[in-house]
Formats: C-alpha cells, structure tokens, sequence
C-alpha cells in the first residue's frame, strides 16, 4: 500500500470553501481530509476536463494528446471519435479506445452518431443503429456522440431515433448539435432527450436552449470561439455550463487547454467557485464519469497550482500517480501502428478546371438571381457558420478562375475513398495572394480540401498529399511544405513536441501565402462541414445548408 500525505490550501468547489488541510491519498484513493494549522503554499484542487473534443483534430493519437494535456492541468476529456470514425468506421473507434488505454489519463469516448454525417458526401464507412448499440452497452463508451443530424431528429428519421433510443435503454446521455436552431424545432430537438450543445454562438441562442433544459458548453477552440459571447451565461447557470475546445491543434495544446477558459472566465467577473464547477465538475455529473472531484473516497485526480492569480499548475496527479511536475509530463509515449483508407489517384491540372456552359446565364436568372454572378461561401474568423454571396466571377479563356485582388479564390473537395469527379466552387475570407493550402482534415468525411489561386497550385497540393495518403499541405513561392498525418489521413503517430512544432511551421508558411485567418488549417477543414450552415462544399457538390440540399454554383 502507498500512502501519501499532503498539506495544501484545498478549493473545495462543492462546499464552496478553501482552507488550509490535510489530504490523506492511499494507492488512488483520497481516505481523508481534514483541516490542519501546518504551513501551506500551494493550492490543490481538482483536474480539469474538456467536456468535448475531437482528440483527431490535435493530429495527434490519443496517447500523444494525453501527453500535452497534462501540462495544463488536464486530467480528463469527454471525447467523440467521429472524425477517424467516418474514415475507418468502428475498426477507428477501436484504435482510439486501444490507445488511450496505454497511459494514465482518463478518456471517455462516446459512440459517433453521425457516420456518415450526411447521406450528401462520401465517408469511408458507416456505423449503423445496429453497430451504435453494440458500442453503447460497452463500459468504455460513455455516452451517444454529437447528433449532428438535427433534421434526422426533428422529421424523426427512422435511423436516427433507433439510436437515440439505443442510448435512453442503456442510459447514457446525449451530445447535440444544432448550431442555430431555436423555438419549436429546438424544443423538439432537446424534448428527444439530447441533453447538451456546443455549437451555440450567440447569448440568445444558449439563454434559449438553457431555458428548455439544455446543458450549455462554451467552446473556445483554434477555429470556433465562442467564449466571449456565452460566458456572461455563468453567473445565472453555474450547474448547467461545462468548458470545451472542440477542436485543438496541436500548436495551441502545446500553449494552452481548459486552464485558459478558466483564467479568462475568472478574469471575465465569474467566481472562482462557479467557474471551476464548469471547468471540473459539471462533467463528472451529466457524463458519470470515472474522475474524481477532490472529496473522501474519490479517485485523487487532482492539480497544485502556484496562485489563484496565475493558475500555473505545479503538479497534476492521476489515480494518486504523478502524470506531471516541475514543468515535464511523465507519461511516455508509446509506439503505434498505422491504420488508413486512401484510395485515389493523382490529379490532373484540367481536373481542377471549370468551364463555364450556358447553364451559368440560364440558371442564374432562373433562380432570381441578377445574371453572371455566381455563389461564394463566406468563410467567418473565428466561426464555423458561413454566409452565400452572390459575386461576379474572373472569367479567363471561359472558365472561371480564382480572383487574388477580390479574394475569390477556388474551392475543391476530392473523394479519397474512390475515384470520382473533382467538386469545385468558390470561396471568400482566405485572403491567399498566391499558392494553394490543402488538408485531409476535412470535417466529417475527410476528403481531401484545398483552396488555391491558381489550378497548378491546387493539383500540386492535392498531389501532395496523395503521395503521402494524409496530411496538410502548403505549396507557394516555389515550395511545398506537407506535414504527413499517415493514421487515417487525420493523425501523426509521432512525438507530440515534434509534430506542434511541424504544424506551427506549416502555419506560418501558409500565412506568407497572404491568409489572414488565425488558424488557416482549421477555418479550411469546416469548409466541407455540411450540417453547420450556410453554404458549404461535400465531395459530392456546393450544399446549402439551410435548405439541406445540394445548390448550383449559378
């Protein structure tokens, strides 16, 4: 038997109290805590939790992330494996359960709803509501992941209530996602028994679904921010608020996790009682999960932090098992295999071209709209949500072309799964002045997605990462820099260090392209994400999400 005594200032977030004590931790387990008069410096409470994130979108596998999350003072993730689960299907949510079992770090996956997200684009495998019931009575998946099929939900879709009810039987909670829905639709939405939303961009929006008992968790990832709009909701709904990145590359993770929602939110007004129960506590109630909440008899998972001022964390104990102290995390990273489906060949430069027909004049006015313009998605910083522009489109040698000095630039979305004609439209807000990027991190069937200003660049960045079956790529001023992600075409199954630096690289270089966007890669990656609105583009074609129906480029 280990025992451990330690004397620290305890922020107890359930009794709102601190003060100076004793804790008594036998193997992974707290026996006592009592009051003392011994000296004490530091303070202690519990770990913090990401109450939702897509583990795939650090391009790091699950052992990695673990690795960097604990320097933090992260202790647990609730976390959706949707993203390798559209490419690999139930063999990607295997893997990732598999991983996260080889260090100390407590993961709780769910079982992905949506795969494919859409029946509008092409994934590389289905889960069905035969597959999602299997995966729910396992004790390792602990809830049903993002509906993100909110139509499915509202015109009640056979398919899609089969495994909501799958989760009711074994009750396990719900992740939603419906970014805009409200009134009666939202009500039918979370009157379904989906319990939480992360996609809420607007006070109104959160207030709205708070108030028809929904959980709220505010998202501040490397794309989508959201934190400034919903964290006055704090104050009025400490129990039903939890703190999420969603998505975090890996040079951000490397900085910074849910410690800097909870120095914001404190820096914002909030107390430090009410912000720490978003950060730590909510979760462990609404997901039941295997964490410990500093309290006799709990699992010591916990963190030492310096000061209540800065937050520096010290030392962040697992099951009573130092996973990190004196600036080093001492989980090891361990070796693991590849596992991929790429099934596509090299593209031609005439693969990327688009010629104009008669049908650009006859269907423009066909559908209203003044003739010779054609629809630009308008991506949003900061947002995952885009608008429809209705703009004059550069025409050279009748096709059209991207358009550097407006910043319409063009937009392919290529089938890796098998070979298949090239979607092409248009796309504003990337402010490329020359080059192309590309990624096969392309929410949610990760087909491969680029953005250039000029064809050759295009067919060279999706080359790119052909030959390497998975990556991001940068190609400009006569060079290519690809940073290769061979598990799924979504993940490095290197040393985290390595690849943030590697990411932090291919940032900066596709930034001296002209892109103004803080997280050029990841603002690219939701460009392909049907179910967020307005107008996106699948592998299949231009999509208007609000309508939930393909659009033509006219």
């Amino acid at each position: 038997m280990i025992t451990q005594t330690l004397y620290h200032y305890i922020i107890d977030i359930l009794n709102e109290k601190t003060y100076p004590a004793c804790i008594v931790i036998e193997n992974d387990r707290i026996i006592s805590i009592s009051e003392t008069n011994e000296p004490c410096t530091h303070f202690i409470l519990p770990g913090f939790i990401d109450a939702h994130v897509h583990i795939e979108s650090s391009m790091l596998i699950p052992s990695e992330f673990a690795r960097m999350a604990v320097k933090h003072g992260t202790v647990a993730t609730v976390s959706d494996p949707h993203e390798i689960a559209n490419v690999m299907g139930v063999e990607g949510v295997e893997y990732m359960l598999n991983n996260a079992k080889k260090v100390p770090f407590k993961f709780h996956f769910g079982a992905p709803s949506c795969v494919p997200a859409t029946t509008f684009e092409t994934a590389g495998d289905t889960i069905d509501a035969i597959a999602i019931e299997k995966l729910l009575v396992r004790d390792d998946i602990y809830y049903l992941s993002e509906m993100m099929n909110y139509p499915g939900v509202l015109y009640e879709d056979e398919e899609v209530m089969k495994k909501i009810n799958a989760a009711h039987k074994v009750g396990k909670p719900i992740d939603g996602h419906a970014p805009g829905l409200r009134g009666s639709d939202a009500a039918k939405y979370i009157h379904a028994g989906i319990s939480t939303d992360h996609e809420c961009t607007t006070y109104e929006e959160a207030k709205e679904k708070l108030s028809l008992g929904m959980k709220i968790l505010i998202r501040e990832g490397s794309a989508a921010k959201n934190f400034d709009a919903l964290i006055p909701l704090l104050e009025a709904h400490e129990n039903d608020i939890m703190f999420c990145c969603d998505d975090k590359h890996p040079d951000e993770l490397e900085l910074y996790h849910i410690n800097q929602h909870v120095k914001r939110s404190i820096a914002f007004g909030n107390s430090l009682y009410k912000t720490l129960k978003a950060a730590c506590i909510n979760p462990i109630l609404h997901y039941k999960l295997d964490v410990g909440s500093l309290q006799v008899g709990d699992k010591a998972d916990f963190i030492v932090v310096e000061s209540l001022e800065n937050f520096e964390i010290l030392q962040t104990v697992i099951d009573g098992v130092v996973v990190y102290e004196n600036g080093k995390s001492m989980i090891q990273s361990v070796e693991e295999q590849v596992i991929n489906q790429f099934n596509c060949h090299p593209k031609k430069v005439s693969d990327f071209e688009i010629n104009i027909d008669d049908r650009f004049f006859e269907d423009s006015i066909n559908e209203g709209l003044q003739a010779g313009n054609i629809k630009v998605i308008e991506a949003l910083e900061g947002q995952l949500i885009t608008n429809t522009l209705l703009m004059k489109p550069k025409i050279e040698n009748n096709q059209f072309v991207s358009d550097i000095e407006n910043d319409i630039l063009k937009i392919v979305v290529v089938n890796r799964y098998s070979e298949q004609a090239v979607a092409k439209a248009f796309i504003k807000n990337i402010g490329l002045k020359k080059g192309a990027i590309a990624s096969t991190v392309a929410h949610d069937s990760h087909n491969i997605i680029c953005v250039g200003t000029h064809d050759v660049d295009i067919c060279q960045a999706v080359n790119a990462l052909i030959e390497c079956k998975g990556g991001i790529v940068a190609v400009g001023n006569g060079e290519k820099h690809v940073l290769p992600l061979p598990v799924a075409g979504l993940m490095s199954n290197d040393k985290a260090e390595k690849v943030a630096v590697a990411y932090a690289h291919i940032d900066q270089k596709a930034k001296m392209l002209g892109t103004p966007l803080h997280a050029p890669f990841m603002t690219l990656s939701f460009m392909a994400l049907l179910v967020i609105p307005e107008l996106k583009l699948s592998d299949k074609g231009l999509f208007d999400g609000q309508k939930f129906t393909f659009t033509s480029l006219y």
